[in-house]
């Protein structure tokens, strides 16, 4: 088997540094494994497509919880409560195609980018701090993100940072961080499953994921260094290429 090295390594390192500020690194990833590898069982290359990314995500939530405090009174309950949602969602693939979600996503993904352009100064400082609540709201975030997660995935990790911005008040920079707790355990619970249901390509996955580290180390590098500005205009760029992508997939 022949491997493109100047395709995937590129590829993870270019995933690991967007997925680091504002998600999105499967949009990278994802397309160069399935062109270089047409004849891989999707599982095996999906699963391989987790195993790199959780390098770069696991070395992101660590440089931002040295730099920025992550709330994990509210992320810790949300993060388990996403575990349960992936679950779920993965077990209703089973009776409802993941094509009819497409629609709705563009719809939504529409709506938060249209209102964060609006909104020009939304994530650029925290606008309240913890209210009584927030924990509940936090784990029904997490279980309904968790759930899409499961189910579809696209845009995952940019919903995570809109929904910490807009429902709980902070910045980008802070919802990036909590974000990526989220994101870590989902892809952990993502390799276990894709383990479980078929090979998974190690050597190419942990080639890769070096690669994916040495992207979220500059992507974290830049996100803390030019903060909330810097990661809102990144992520109205990764949202509307989802939407331009998903559009694309539609037609």
């Amino acid at each position: 088997m022949t491997i493109d090295w100047f395709i995937l390594a590129p590829a993870a390192f270019f995933a690991g540094m967007v997925d680091a500020a504002v998600g999105g690194g499967g949009l990278i990833q994802i397309p160069a494994l399935l062109s270089t590898f047409p004849q891989t069982a999707i599982p095996t290359l999906f699963g391989t497509n987790k195993l790199s990314s959780i390098a770069g995500t696991g070395a992101s939530l660590w440089r931002y919880a040295r730099a920025v405090r992550i709330p994990w009174r509210l992320v810790l309950p949300a993060t388990a409560a996403a575990l349960v949602g992936a679950w779920l969602g993965a077990a209703v693939v089973a009776w409802i195609p993941r094509e009819a979600m497409r629609p709705l996503v563009v719809v939504m993904m529409l709506a938060v980018a249209i209102y964060t352009f609006l909104r020009k100064n939304l994530g650029q400082e925290e606008t309240h701090e913890p209210r009584p609540g927030d924990l509940w709201r936090g784990a029904l975030f997490g279980l309904v993100i968790g759930f899409y997660d499961g189910f579809f995935g696209p845009g995952t990790g940019s919903f995570l940072i809109f929904g910490f911005v807009r429902v709980f008040g902070m910045d980008f920079v802070r919802a990036s961080a909590s974000a990526k707790v989220i994101n870590f355990a989902t892809n952990l619970s993502a390799i276990t499953f894709f383990a479980s249901h078929g090979p998974i390509l190690w050597a190419i996955g942990l080639t890769m994921a070096v690669c994916n580290l040495a992207g979220a180390y500059l992507g974290t590098h830049l996100a803390l260094k030019h903060g909330a500005g810097f990661i809102r205009q990144a992520f109205l760029v990764v949202v509307t290429i989802l939407i331009v992508k998903q559009l694309v997939d539609i037609l």
